[in-house]
């Protein structure tokens, strides 16, 4: 698969899963490069705002097998992961595969389970694969998961995600609500179906998915872009609002997410508008602030915008 095609190709997921959701398009965009980029996504939202149906879509629409887990206190790791069961005709344990064996997993509310639990997705994640046993079972290929976490909830029977594990997520957003115009569309496509959930039509393959999670691979970046990549992540660590800035694990995902966000576009090469608009989706979550300004109520994307500004931005010509 070449880059047009690989453009070709986001367009139409896109459009697809715009027909089922109304979400902001650069959000359904993050997500789908968090596809094609290899990594997993986290989405901070309220209930309601269509978490659920958006991974639906994009697991229908490109061809992939679907898992909903909802999270709660009381959820074992292997009621995620699967575990042996005796069989009686063979006298013989055998593994029954969990949940988590499917291509694209939503890890709904994942701050309400406990940490034990939370530790057997995340390294699940990382490592693309299960042991049990001590017998390795692989994922299957591509594995992608979309956790969530209400941002309003709480206190007793949630554990909210160590920054540690926070990191282990390529991007971070948050689908939001719509605004007005996109709130009345809701209503007006629920008129017009029968259905009380909408639905997409699968566009590409399993295939083709894993065709064109390579794509990325071939993007190319000026080495004075890779300067001003690193630059930015400095940045964050000498910044005094900042307790814990951005690892060498982040500067290199900010590299990968933005050859993938090029080739959504269907460009051969990154631009610095691509590394600015995959900034904050990427850096902000993995930013430790200082106690003293959480309290002057300042965020981690307050410093990601901040840094982008005070970081010369280079003139970079491809031949």
């Amino acid at each position: 698969m070449d880059v047009t095609e690989a453009g070709d190709r986001a367009t139409a997921v896109l459009s697809e899963v715009s027909s089922a959701v109304v979400v902001d398009e650069e959000v359904l965009r993050m997500i789908l490069t968090g596809v094609v980029s290899r990594g997993h996504v986290l989405l901070e939202d309220v209930p309601g705002t269509g978490k659920t149906l958006t991974a639906r879509s994009f697991a229908t629409t490109l061809g992939l097998s679907f898992n909903r887990i909802q999270f709660t206190p009381d959820l074992l790791p292997t009621d995620i992961t699967g575990t042996y069961v005796f069989n009686e005709k063979t006298r013989e344990f055998e593994f029954s595969s969990g949940p988590i064996f499917a291509n694209v997993i939503l890890a709904d509310e994942i701050n309400r389970a406990s940490p034990k639990t939370q530790a057997a997705l995340l390294e699940a994640m990382e490592e693309g694969q299960v042991t049990m046993e001590g017998e390795t079972h692989d994922l299957p290929e591509p594995f992608f998961v979309i956790a969530t976490q209400n941002p309003v909830e709480s206190g007793e029977g949630t554990f909210p995600l160590p920054e540690a594990q926070k990191d282990r997520f390529l991007v971070k957003t948050s689908l939001g609500y719509p605004p007005k115009p996109g709130e009345r569309e809701l209503l007006d496509r629920r008129d017009a179906r029968d259905d009380q959930t909408p639905s997409a039509e699968r566009v590409l393959t399993t295939a083709a998915v894993r065709e064109w999670q390579q794509v990325p691979e071939r993007i190319t970046v000026h080495d004075d872009l890779k300067d001003y990549i690193v630059e930015v992540v400095r940045e964050t660590r000498m910044d005094p609002r900042v307790e814990v800035g951005i690892s060498p694990r982040g500067c290199q995902r900010l590299f990968e997410v933005a050859r993938g966000y090029a080739s959504l576009q269907g460009r051969t090469y990154v631009t610095p508008d691509d590394v600015k608009a995959v900034a904050d989706p990427v850096l902000a979550h993995r930013i430790v602030l200082t106690p003293d300004a959480t309290i002057d109520q300042t965020t981690s994307s307050d410093v990601v915008d901040d840094v982008l500004d005070e970081v010369p931005v280079p003139s970079v010509g491809y031949e």
